[in-house]
């Protein structure tokens, strides 16, 4: 047959969940509640479900939970072997006849339900009017499905029709998804018979519909999936047909449904015939007859046998198609009861005949055809059917304005709850556009106080920067009267140390930010103003090799004094006799430390005094490391260099 991978795909999937879930799903006798109700409260277990239900069911020691247990045992049974099904209900009715007349009427239904299945039609129908009077009104739709099929398999299509729709209105009355699924799904299968293929088909969808909504892929849900099939092939759907077949098979081999695989096995014989593919129908054959005779169920025995027969037809070969004919006949007894597939083995077994040339028994079969037919499709019959496809049409343009109703109520409630929304819409735009406005305004003033405080630091720096100036201007005019050199030293020095500072504040009030510097830029116009100082700009030249680094103003101070001693001592001591030299400056940041380099190219040596602490300068230098917690280290190789390291934070 042909490799369908959708259908893989479902087999891998299901047996993946059959693994995962295990049989504990199902019976767990250490729980209050043991038993999982098989397609009501789940479908994850695997294929030996009713291996655990028969090995656990008597360990149960609440009756109704044991009883649910059996019967659910012995209707699942039904679907793969009759007779082993009739033993478990016999254990069941045994078991309830005295003690439990509700339990022993939903048994007398699975015993009415095998018997069907059993060509034993009147024991059916007997079974399941005693079961009536006995059981809950919840479980009359599943008791009138099962009188539906008893009346259908007689032919009698107008009463299997009635029961169909009983199991709707109850379904309807009790809010039972699964019984309208149910009714809907026999209304198509009847439809089908009758030849009114296109209702067949949207019975059918719409009872799958409503099985999905249900929830559970069961034995019923399987046998939809066969009957919409079966409606798609009658409309030469073939694609659509083929489907719906392996999505039947892929649930009745996980479950183990014979009776479904039988069924889906005879339709694929007929669309195989159809499309010509003669290998893979007559694979589809021998499966059919494999589950029927399984299951031990004649009815399904008779119909793989026709089905092959009429392969058989279609290729010419009216031999072996008499044979599979006669064997179908024979099975179907007098008590049988089905005149619908006998009729249609009698057409075949006709169109044989005449193949061969044998007119008068071709006569005859058709003879028995048309006989059959009209026990089946009576004006009584044919009439209910016609009612059925009207109240539907009915019941659709009702549906169809019902459901026009409601989207003309919920395009109200939307149109109140737009008009509801645009109106909160409206009122936190207002909202929002007074907050807006008090923030503008909150915004506006803190501004104009930022901007009046910026003023006011600049204006501070301002007059700190002035009053360093009349500081140095004090010093020079001290100096100028001083003939001491040493003492005038100490003054240009202290000159050049106010100056430094003063130079810190002046960036301050004349730059953008009032709480930082720019190191580079500081160091060029410190070191410029040293060497001028010293007159020596024509000699010295002084490198800053650093990216630009902004430091808090704290930080700056000392470090722009430590820089003004270290440049003030290469001048003084390292290029003797005026002689030319490089300074080289530099401070970088690395993580949390910065890393201070002050070196020259000069006869070196002459800082040997900030070593031992001697000097004013010196003694400065070493405070001011100390006071940012740094530590100094001096190198005196080819000229003089000095290297600080301290941590970037605040000064003391």
């Amino acid at each position: 047959m042909r490799v369908n991978y959708q259908k893989i795909y479902y087999l891998i999937l299901l047996c993946f969940l059959g693994q995962l879930f295990g049989y504990g799903q199902i019976v767990d006798l250490a729980s209050e509640h043991p038993y999982k109700k098989v397609f009501v409260e789940t479908d994850n277990f695997g294929a030996s479900y009713l291996d655990t239900l028969e090995q656990n069911y008597n360990k149960v020691k609440v009756d109704t939970v044991k009883f649910s247990m059996l019967n659910d045992l012995a209707y699942y049974w039904h679907t793969r072997n009759l007779n082993k099904a009739l033993i478990f209900t016999k254990i069941g009715l045994d078991c309830t006849v005295e003690s439990d007349s509700l339990w022993h009427g939903r048994f007398q239904i699975t015993q009415g339900a095998i018997l069907l299945r059993m060509e034993k039609l009147d024991s059916a129908q007997t079974v399941l009017e005693l079961a009536r009077t006995k059981v809950d009104q919840s479980d009359l739709a599943f008791l009138n499905t099962q009188l539906g099929y008893v009346y259908e398999r007689k032919s009698q299509l107008d009463k299997a029709a009635d029961f169909a729709l009983k199991s709707i209105e109850l379904g309807q009355e009790h809010n039972d998804t699964k019984a309208i699924a149910m009714g809907y799904s026999d209304l198509s299968n009847l439809f089908w018979k009758q030849g009114k293929y296109e209702s067949g088909l949207e019975y059918g969808l719409r009872s799958l519909e409503l099985f999905e909504v249900w929830g559970f892929t069961d034995l019923d849900y399987d046998f939809t999936l066969y009957v919409t099939g079966n409606n798609y092939l009658a409309l030469s759907n073939y694609e659509q047909a083929r489907k719906y077949y392996e999505q039947s098979i892929i649930i009745g081999e996980r479950y183990g449904f014979y009776n479904n695989l039988s069924d889906v096995y005879i339709s694929l014989v007929d669309l195989y015939t159809y499309l010509g593919e003669f290998e893979n129908a007559n694979e589809a054959g021998k499966n059919a007859v494999k589950y029927a005779e399984l299951l031990e169920n004649n009815f399904m025995i008779m119909r793989s046998w026709l089905a092959m027969a009429k392969m058989q037809n279609k290729q010419g070969n009216y031999l072996e198609a008499i044979d599979g004919l006669n064997k179908s006949i024979r099975i179907a007894t007098e008590d049988f009861g089905d005149a619908y597939y006998l009729g249609d083995a009698y057409k075949e077994l006709g169109n044989a005949y005449a193949g061969e040339q044998e007119y008068k028994k071709a006569y005859k079969a058709f003879a028995k055809y048309d006989s059959l037919k009209s026990e089946v499709f009576t004006a009584e019959a044919d009439q209910r059917i016609s009612q059925l496809r009207t109240e539907f049409d009915v019941a659709k343009k009702e549906n169809t304005i019902a459901l026009q109703e409601i989207q003309i109520k919920k395009q109200q409630t939307r149109q109140h709850l737009i008009i509801i929304i645009t109106f909160l819409l409206l009122l936190l735009l207002v909202l929002a556009y007074k907050a807006i406005s008090n923030n503008v305004k909150k915004n506006r003033l803190l501004q104009s106080k930022n901007a009046e405080k910026e003023f006011l630091l600049k204006e501070i720096h301002h007059r700190v920067k002035n009053n360093l100036e009349i500081v140095s201007s004090l010093l020079s005019l001290q100096a100028s009267l001083i003939t001491d050199p040493k003492i005038l030293d100490a003054m240009e020095q202290s000159q050049h140390r106010v100056h430094s500072m003063g130079m810190i504040h002046q960036k301050l009030y004349l730059g953008e930010k009032l709480a930082t510097i720019e190191m580079k830029d500081y160091f060029k116009n410190l070191s410029d103003y040293i060497i001028h100082s010293f007159g020596k700009y024509d000699r010295i030249t002084v490198n800053i090799e650093m990216k630009e680094l902004e430091l808090d103003v704290d930080l700056a101070i000392p470090i722009g004094l430590i820089v003004n001693e270290l440049i003030t001592n290469s001048l003084k001591y390292a290029f003797p006799d005026n002689r030319k030299g490089n300074i080289i400056l530099s401070l970088t940041k690395k993580q949390d430390l910065l890393l201070l380099e002050v070196g020259d190219d000069g006869i070196g040596m002459y800082h040997n005094s900030l070593k031992s602490g001697t000097g004013f300068g010196a003694h400065l230098v070493n405070l001011l490391v100390k006071q940012l917690d740094g530590k100094m280290e001096l190198l005196t190789n080819l000229g003089t260099t000095v290297h600080i390291q301290f941590q970037n934070i605040k000064a003391a």
